[in-house]
């Protein structure tokens, strides 16, 4: 396929462009920050999403959803990190919807994705245990019961786990890994919810004894690690098409300083040196602007690459995100390091991303694996 978007794909890019930058420009995310917020982002906001059909663009149309696929999705979350807009869109709208329409019953997939298409349901996947991601390596158990299943362990770094309705977890379950679909409301689980950096929030998730019914199981029983894996190389592919949309509009408006402020008489936008670095970091950004779409796309076909351009496109978008975000903050110079000036969000958003589903030497390594050195 073409690495352009069609007609449609450029309307859709126009319309949530206009949304964001109306309806949540960066003042939105300070007022979140200032105000408080418990919940890290504005219930009222996400409800003009869901009526924008944001939540239904993964979900099948038998579902009540638009069936529009990854790329459109890929869009809007590129849209959300150019105007650092707080939702559940990442965990929820992408990887929650994606999850169940890869291993969902259909009794599962009846009862959960409508909802989420409506916005009434909020999904969080529980899968990491440490610092550091490593989704292979899980201590949390789940031993069968009369019931069906007995859950117990910690789950760290829970993306929306504050806030979630249903949480995916992983767990062992005596010969390999499984994943379960575990409500929030049930009986021995507790939420540490807690802030980070970028004014958004994660929780610590304790599960002690829980019983679940064996109709919460998602997928195959202790053979869930290669749907784990896809369903966090999906997730992947969406926090980098988010911070493409960082790297973007941190590049423009690093452009736009440089037309404006004068130093020695002159615009520091004339000067050579900052005109090289410039132009570097423009066809970094053209180059991952284009492996964003690919990834986007891959998942679209169901392509056989989808692990390795996961890989591909997290390692690259972390490094040129960190390049653009550290280049906008030394070229607005001083001013670009105080609270009252907006740039400094998009550094603290790309942090997180950065680490969020592993960091560019995990996907480096991984990389490597996966084609063979």
């Amino acid at each position: 396929m073409a690495l352009v978007l069609t007609e449609e794909q450029s309307m859709l890019r126009d319309a949530a462009r206009g949304f964001l930058s109306e309806r949540a420009p960066v003042s939105h995310l300070r007022q979140i920050r200032d105000s408080g917020n418990e919940d890290g982002f504005s219930r009222d906001l996400w409800a003009e999403m869901v009526e924008m059909g944001w939540t239904a663009i993964l979900v099948p149309e038998q579902y009540a959803g638009l069936e529009y696929g990854f790329t459109g999705m890929g869009i809007v979350l590129e849209e959300t990190g150019r105007t650092l807009t707080p939702s559940p869109l990442l965990g929820t709208a992408l990887a929650g919807a994606a999850e169940l329409i890869k291993a969902g019953t259909p009794g599962q997939c009846s009862e959960i994705l409508p909802s989420l298409a409506s916005g009434a349901r909020i999904l969080a996947l529980a899968c990491d245990e440490n610092k550091r991601h490593e989704p292979g390596q899980v201590a949390t158990e789940a031993m069968e019961s009369p019931q069906g299943f007995c859950l117990s362990g910690t789950k760290t770094t829970v993306l929306d786990g504050h806030v979630a309705d249903i949480f995916i977890v992983s767990a062992w379950t005596g010969a390999g890994v499984s994943l379960f679909l575990v409500p929030a409301d049930a009986k021995g689980i507790s939420v540490k919810r807690y802030p980070v950096l970028d004014t958004h929030a994660a929780a610590t998730i304790e599960f002690d004894h829980v019983e679940l019914n064996a109709d919460s199981l998602l997928g195959e029983l202790d053979q869930a690690q290669p749907l784990l894996d896809h369903i966090l190389d999906v997730a992947r592919i969406g926090a980098s098409a988010e911070m493409l949309g960082i790297a973007r509009e941190s590049f423009e408006r690093t452009i736009e300083y440089l037309k404006q402020r004068k130093q020695f008489g002159t615009f520091i936008g004339a000067f050579q040196a900052l005109q090289h670095r410039a132009a570097h970091l423009f066809g970094e950004i053209e180059m991952c602007k284009s492996l964003v779409l690919k990834a986007l796309q891959a998942l679209d076909k169901d392509a056989d690459d989808i692990a390795e351009l996961a890989s591909l496109t997290k390692a690259k978008l972390s490094e040129t995100t960190q390049l653009a975000t550290a280049e906008a903050i030394q070229m607005h110079g001083g001013i670009g390091m105080t609270d009252d000036f907006d740039i400094g969000f998009f550094l603290k958003r790309y942090r997180v991303l950065e680490t969020l589903y592993g960091d560019r030497y995990f996907h480096l390594d991984r990389f490597a694996r996966l084609r063979g050195y």
